[in-house]
């Protein structure tokens, strides 16, 4: 095994499909210590029923999904709802200032 660091962290976002087939996206709740595997909070899937749990998942069935550039107060909302479903505090104050600056600027401009 080599020794890079994994690009996968805590905390990042992932898309992936089951063994079964079924697609999920969630995000990394832990790393094993030998990096070959996640536990991830699953956020939608196809198999509803394990919507909302945290799964483990291989490296090999997972992607990274990018970080997104925010273009617009439409999506800042929805990210923001989608921080309350899944209780990311952090991450909902983040937006959220995010938003508040938008306004701020808007405000400024007309």
């Amino acid at each position: 095994m080599s020794n890079q660091p994994s690009i996968l962290k805590t905390g990042d976002w992932i898309k992936g499909t089951l063994l079964t087939g079924e697609l999920v996206i969630g995000y990394i709740e832990n790393l094993d210590t030998k990096g070959n595997a996640v536990k991830a909070k699953i956020v939608t899937s196809d198999n509803k029923t394990i919507e909302g749990k945290t799964i483990p998942l291989l490296n090999r069935q997972i992607k990274k999904i990018p970080d997104t550039h925010i273009k617009n107060k439409e999506q800042i909302q929805f990210l923001i709802d989608l921080a309350l479903e899944t209780g990311d505090e952090e991450w909902f104050i983040e937006l959220t200032t995010k938003l508040n600056s938008m306004r701020e600027l808007a405000q400024g401009v007309s």
